[in-house]
This record gives structure tokens, C-alpha cells and sequence, in this order.
């Protein structure tokens, strides 16, 4: 039997994540995430490492199966199976979906990877509900 170990998480600079505050009103979309590459098996330990614990164990991710590389159906994120599922929702390309059972749904807004630091600060602070 042939066991294929990840690498560790390459040494790119800090997670590049703006979360909304919590409370209040339920906001339509939770924050903004700018990944560094739309290599969804690269990119996703380092985002669910980043997330607040009291989101709880993230178990399902939607991505957009138009925009994100193909992916399996699950990977094993921190010793923990996270099922991934791609969308072609129209009405949602640019977003990413996060669940976590008895905890809830959050909806980043996803930053292409391509995008410059001057365009991509003002879109993640719009979408964390902060000024510009």
C-alpha cells in the first residue's frame, strides 16, 4: 500500500482573511478571502486554520466548480474529512461556502488571486463591513 503525504503549507505570507463581525444582523456575506491560488487542496488548510474556533469543525466546502481546479469529493484537513462540493450556481461565482454542523453557514466572498493589493484591500474590507 502506496500513502500519499501532503507537504506542509508552503511558506506563503499571512492568510490573506476579513471576517464581519458577529452579532447583530446576519450579514449576506461573512467576509472575503484571498486566496493565492484557486488550487482549492493548496489553499484550504491554510484558510480553515485561520477561522475562528467558535465556528466549530468546518465539514462541508462549496466552491465554484467553474472557477476552482478539480478537487476530490473529500480531503483530510487536520485529521478531520472535510467533503468538498463544486457549484455552478450563477448566482453565487465568486463565493465560497462554509459548514459546520449545530454551528452554522458562512458565505466568503473569494478575491481572485490575481487581483492587486490596491483593488483587493477595499473589496475585502466592503465585504468584512468595514469602511474602504
Amino acid at each position: 500500500m502506496t500513502t500519499a503525504l501532503r507537504p506542509s503549507l508552503p511558506s506563503h505570507p499571512l492568510l490573506r482573511l476579513r471576517l464581519a463581525p458577529r452579532g447583530g444582523l446576519p450579514h449576506p456575506i461573512d467576509g472575503a478571502w484571498w486566496p493565492h491560488s484557486y488550487d482549492l487542496l493548496a489553499e484550504l488548510p491554510r484558510l480553515l486554520a485561520g477561522l475562528p474556533r467558535t465556528w466549530g469543525h468546518i465539514s462541508s466546502v462549496t466552491v465554484n466548480g467553474a472557477t476552482w481546479a478539480a478537487t476530490p469529493g473529500r480531503m483530510l484537513v487536520f485529521n478531520q474529512v472535510v467533503r468538498l462540493k463544486r457549484s455552478t450556481a450563477a448566482s453565487a461565482p465568486h463565493t465560497v461556502c462554509l459548514l459546520a454542523p449545530s454551528r452554522g453557514r458562512w458565505d466568503l466572498l473569494v478575491v481572485p488571486p490575481a487581483t492587486s493589493r490596491s483593488t483587493a484591500e477595499p473589496l475585502m474590507a466592503a465585504a468584512a463591513g468595514g469602511d474602504t
